[in-house]
């Protein structure tokens, strides 16, 4: 039976800075699209009569709408997901919200729509009135619940593996276009070919190894697959969260230490001594409301984000990756005085014998 497939949202590629050392584009490749470690990801489902796609009615120049609310047994498997994954142990977590303007993700239900997330930090560029994940089938019927645990890993930055360069997988290509392009997924040649034959860089991978045991590997039908020979016959992952997707997520967002982050005093610079990957993390507390500026300085390449704490919980307020420029990244925000805020720097490669520090002023 063919397999109904996610087909990811096509962002337009990040643009580095040129003349960029291999090693320097290689971490900024690997994490541009993840999250910092420490984020609660605020979730919603879209719930209200006027949350609808338009869709145009085939054969006809009338157009209708198609709900993206789902019944409560589908989000509950989608709570359920949201759940597996925090119980590994991350530094992320997810939080339920009703209101979408508190959510960096928006999930509806479109059938029709297929299923499918933006990745990562990419839901960040998506608006608020927008999804940022969709589910276009029944999560209930049996083997779905992995469709679930799929597209959240493409919310914390996971992509697909079959596209891994390290899979070594030859295909039949137009067997493989004429199989996406019947039922039940109906897509051209191109979306075929983003979801399925494009290679990925090797820096944008979950890992240095193909792993066909992946939560974000396909099943295959037989015919597919040329080589390895192992998989003419079909590849068929058990749709779980594999050890080596638990292995990727608890390298990108360690569980968090327990003790207080250090106060960053405003005009007082603090050393980071961050290896690649690493991430600091301070508190804030300022001492007026006004425009501040928070800023990473040194021969580093990072990502400055700042939290506002609301609710006993950190709500991302803005953030700005330096993208390889010889720039560093500054961020411009209003902090309130009375408020508490955090502070998150991580840094993607050290390209200078300087130490690395940031300050807000």
């Amino acid at each position: 039976m063919p397999g109904r497939y996610c087909s990811l949202v096509q962002a337009s590629a990040p643009a580095f800075a040129p003349g960029l050392t291999a090693e320097r584009l290689s971490a900024l490749v690997r994490g541009h699209r993840m999250w910092v470690n420490g984020t609660v990801l605020h979730y919603c489902f879209l719930d209200r009569d006027g949350d609808a796609s338009v869709i145009a009615v085939p054969g006809t120049a009338e157009t209708r709408r198609v709900s993206w609310v789902g019944a409560k047994e589908q989000q509950d498997v989608v709570r359920e997901c949201f759940e597996e994954w925090q119980g590994l142990g991350i530094g992320l977590s997810f939080v339920e919200v009703g209101d979408r303007s508190e959510a960096e993700l928006r999930i509806g239900f479109q059938y029709g729509d297929g299923s499918w997330s933006t990745v990562g930090k990419d839901a960040l560029r998506v608006g608020t009135g927008e999804r940022t994940m969709n589910f276009g089938w029944d999560l209930t019927a049996p083997g779905e619940r992995g469709t679930a645990l799929h597209e959240i890993g493409h919310a914390l930055g996971m992509l697909h593996e079959h596209q891994s360069p390290f899979a070594g997988i030859h295909w039949d290509d137009e067997a493989v276009f004429a199989e996406l392009a019947g039922p039940p997924n109906f897509w051209d040649r191109e979306r075929t070919f983003f979801n399925i034959l494009r290679k990925l860089d090797g820096d944008e991978v979950n890992g240095s190894a193909w792993d066909p045991q992946s939560i974000m590997e396909y099943a295959f039908p037989p015919g597919l697959i040329l080589e390895p020979e192992q998989y003419r016959a079909g590849l068929n992952p058990p749709g779980t969260l594999s050890p080596l997707d638990k292995e990727f997520a608890l390298r990108w967002y360690p569980p968090l230490a327990a003790p207080e982050p250090p106060a960053l005093v405003p005009f007082r610079s603090a050393p980071l001594r961050l290896g690649p990957g690493e991430q600091a993390d301070f508190t804030v507390e300022p001492p007026q409301t006004r425009e501040y500026t928070v800023g990473a300085f040194g021969d580093g390449d990072a990502v400055v984000v700042i939290f506002e704490v609301r609710d006993g919980e950190p709500r991302y307020l803005a953030g700005q990756d330096d993208g390889g420029t010889e720039r560093n990244a500054t961020v411009r925000a209003r902090l309130v005085k009375g408020r508490r805020y955090f502070v998150r720097v991580r840094l993607y490669s050290s390209w200078g014998s300087g130490e690395t520090a940031v300050m807000c002023w």
